[in-house]
């Protein structure tokens, strides 16, 4: 299946707390979107890679996102080499996106920088002619592929986006799918330890960073995104 947009975080809950009302927005806009997680967060200081594994597929089901898959890269430990590299090209050269969504270029954990620049480099390679890959549920050699654009969501640093997307009315829909991350995030009557995503205000802050985007650009709720080159439009009137 080709890919309207593909979104890809170091972990499972990565997309969902970046860019999760952008993706229900897209998907509910008739895009095609799809999910892939770099690793299944198994050092996690809360929850398994097991536990991860059924959150992922339930929040995937609350974005109407039909594929998701999970690269099994090593969580804290992958690197942006060779061996990653190809595995990405694979999987980028198979579902064919036009916009690649991903990590956010600076952040507190160490995973999202790497992730964030192991898949800008993926994209760019991926459409190098000279790079043979094949994928395991593909015949034959893949041709090349690179995403017209790869934007990059916020995640736990405030980082100034470059541009910013309404997602007034979808902001209940992403909630959900962050929450569907039982193990993760605020659950009062959870025994497990505490963890910087754990608290309340930790919930909260997802809705209010929404909301103060939203009210910098006058609608109810907003995401932000930076970018690796410059946003172009036709005409002025594109501007909002």
């Amino acid at each position: 299946m080709k890919l309207d947009i593909l979104a890809i975080g170091a972990h499972p809950d990565d997309v969902e707390l970046g860019c999760g009302a952008t993706i229900a927005k897209e998907v509910a806009n008739g895009k095609k979107v799809g999910i892939i997680d770099l690793t299944r967060g198994e050092l996690g200081t809360r929850g398994t890679a097991e536990t991860r594994d059924v959150e992922s597929a339930e929040a995937a089901n609350i974005l109407n996102v039909p594929i998701r898959l999970n690269m099994e890269f090593a969580d804290g430990f992958f690197v942006n080499d060779k061996e990653h590299q190809l595995e990405l090209i694979k999987m980028i050269r198979k579902f064919r996106p036009d916009i690649v969504l991903c990590n956010a270029i600076d952040d507190r954990h160490i995973d999202h920088g790497k992730g964030s620049k192991l898949v800008s480099d993926a994209c760019f390679l991926s459409g190098l002619l000279k790079i043979d890959t094949k994928c395991p549920d593909d015949d034959g050699w893949q041709e090349p592929w690179r995403p017209k654009h790869v934007y990059h969501y916020i995640q736990w640093k405030h980082i100034e986006p470059d541009f910013v997307v309404d997602v007034t009315g979808f902001i209940d829909k992403k909630i959900d799918a962050v929450m569907a991350y039982k193990t993760q995030f605020f659950d009062p009557n959870s025994k497990e330890p505490e963890t910087p995503i754990s608290s309340s205000n930790f919930t909260d802050s997802v809705i209010y960073r929404a909301r103060d985007l939203g009210r910098l650009i006058g609608v109810e709720h907003a995401e932000g995104f930076t970018v690796e080159r410059y946003v172009a439009v036709e005409s002025l009137y594109n501007l909002k």
